[in-house]
């Protein structure tokens, strides 16, 4: 289980995200805008419409989690469903960049449809993923090592969709740009399938806890017993349904007071986080015999600190990388009057941002990583500041700036996906309990949730200016906000980040004190083999 990975696996890992992120850095950079700017919706509906598809990620992620955790196959308890859901993926990929001929209305309720479908097949195609790397091995070092492989094959799936895309858009579409996205997304569709079976099939997974007899009962840290007897799927979904109101409750205050930004909205995020808050207490004080397993494991995560640190981390790291991707496009097209400059932006960046991964291991062992969690978020962000005060036109002073603030910024998701690992070890050594699809599904979540956020802000911010993708006379009055976006506004949220992870309690000398006991314990039992 402590197992030293070898080059293939880590290699094959990576292209995983390579694949994902065909999706999802493609999506995050150039929906917003192929949504204002081609599709032919408004930039108030467009944030609309991804603030709404979050709200159905706070169920779809958990859920995906909990069945991913429960699933028993020759193959794992995760890579089936990384092969199963791989062609859907591209095919709502597809599908989101196709431009029907419908009215305003059909084209709205296409676009809800289409990307709802395709957060869908993300779900139920990352949540497994990116809980893979905690099953792969024991060793936090051998995670943080994949954990940079990951994300450098992450940011060269970037750099393909997010540097290619303009390109490929103009010389496939001919001039038409609703055709040059379609045949583009076929495109990486089909790349998105081969990357993901190489990871299926140059990839297993190790770690896994011995199932006990059945009947049978498993015991609590106070000493009572909790059964674990088998129970049906159905069943433990209506256990989650019981929680489901602590996330979604939250989460529609949170955007409504976001989108609306007004003192009822405000009064009512006030209340609803203060009773949230109460009602998270007391089901934490309740006798654990009185839970079901899946119960426990809401339970086990809510008072898992270093699980609960990461998860604002995560939204905080997602949100300050998101808004700066989410403008880019308008930047470059509107504020530096260049469209093709996005493109090669982008490509900078990415390559920057392979090498910001793959250092993570490294720096990390001289500095630690929670130091350079700090390091990194603060440089970041003072460099994105910097961008405020670059004069318009200025091509070299934005690419050496947002290059020398991307390499920072790289090492961000490498730290949280492979400290993710970290907070399910922590929850197995305190509770004898282990949910990694759980604890990588709340994850992948909050990602996902700080990325809906950041093109939602995105855009509101670009609307508050009067801008519309469709009418000329907007641009101008709204090259303030562009200008803001892609510079202090990105940087609040890190310089955010960078107090939140101070009260992170896991150091590293910790977690190795952690990694050796859990090592131990599982030596007396006997592993089932994936």
């Amino acid at each position: 289980m402590n197992h030293k990975l070898t080059l293939k696996e880590k290699v094959g890992y990576g292209m995983g995200d390579a694949a994902a992120n065909l999706v999802w850095r493609g999506a995050l950079a150039y929906l917003a805008v192929f949504y204002t700017d081609t599709f032919g919706i408004t930039a108030a509906a467009a944030a609309m419409l991804f603030l709404v598809v979050r709200l159905s990620d706070g169920v779809t992620d958990i859920i995906m989690g909990m069945i991913a955790d429960r699933t028993q196959t020759k193959m794992g308890k995760f890579r089936p469903w990384i092969l199963g859901s791989t062609p859907f993926l591209g095919l709502f990929m597809v599908l989101c960049f196709t431009t029907p001929d419908l009215s305003y209305s059909g084209k709205l309720i296409y676009a809800y449809l289409t990307y709802i479908g395709l957060t869908l097949a993300y779900t139920v195609n990352n949540v497994p993923y990116s809980a893979l790397m905690g099953v792969m091995t024991s060793d936090d070092r051998e995670r943080t090592s994949l954990s940079g492989f990951r994300f450098a094959g992450a940011f060269f799936g970037g750099l393909l969709v997010m540097g290619c895309l303009p390109m490929l858009v103009d010389s496939l579409g001919q001039g038409n740009n609703a055709a040059g996205y379609q045949y583009t997304m076929w495109l990486f569709a089909t790349l998105l399938v081969i990357l993901m079976c190489i990871t299926v099939f140059t990839t297993k997974e190790r770690v896994t806890l011995s199932l006990p007899p059945q009947p049978s009962s498993i015991q609590t840290s106070s000493g009572k017993q909790l059964s674990d007897a088998p129970r049906s799927l159905s069943s433990e979904l209506r256990d989650l349904g019981k929680q489901l109101p602590l996330i979604l409750i939250p989460l529609s205050a949170i955007t409504a007071f976001f989108y609306y930004r007004d003192v009822l909205t405000g009064a009512i995020f006030i209340a609803v986080m203060a009773l949230t808050t109460i009602a998270i207490r007391r089901l934490i004080r309740r006798p654990e015999s009185n839970n079901t397993r899946s119960q426990q494991d809401i339970i086990d995560l809510l008072s898992n600190k270093p699980w609960l640190i990461l998860l604002g981390m995560g939204f905080l790291t997602m949100m300050f990388n998101g808004i700066k991707y989410g403008v880019i496009a308008y930047y470059f097209k509107y504020y530096m009057g260049n469209e093709l400059l996005t493109g090669y932006f982008f490509i900078a960046l990415l390559l920057v941002s392979i090498v910001g991964a793959l250092a993570t291991s490294k720096l990390s062992s001289i500095m630690g990583r929670k130091k350079l969690f700090i390091v990194a978020l603060l440089a970041s962000s003072l460099l994105t500041c910097g961008i405020y005060f670059v004069p318009q036109g200025n091509v070299n002073g934005i690419f050496i700036l947002g290059c020398s603030a991307e390499f920072f910024a790289a090492i961000l998701p490498t730290l949280f996906f492979s400290m993710l690992g970290d907070s399910a070890d922590y929850s197995e050594y305190k509770t004898g309990r282990r949910a990694t699809g759980l604890v990588y599904s709340a994850g992948s979540f909050v990602q996902k949730t700080g990325g809906g956020f950041a093109g939602a802000l995105v855009l509101l911010v670009l609307g508050s200016y009067g801008y519309n993708g469709l009418d000329i006379n907007t641009i101008s009055q709204s090259l303030p906000g562009m200008k803001s976006l892609m510079s202090w506004i990105p940087a609040l949220f890190g310089f955010a980040g960078a107090a939140l992870i101070c009260l992170y309690p896991l150091n590293d000398e910790k977690q190795r004190e952690v990694t050796q006991a859990l090592l131990s314990r599982r030596s007396e039992q006997t592993p089932i083999t994936a």
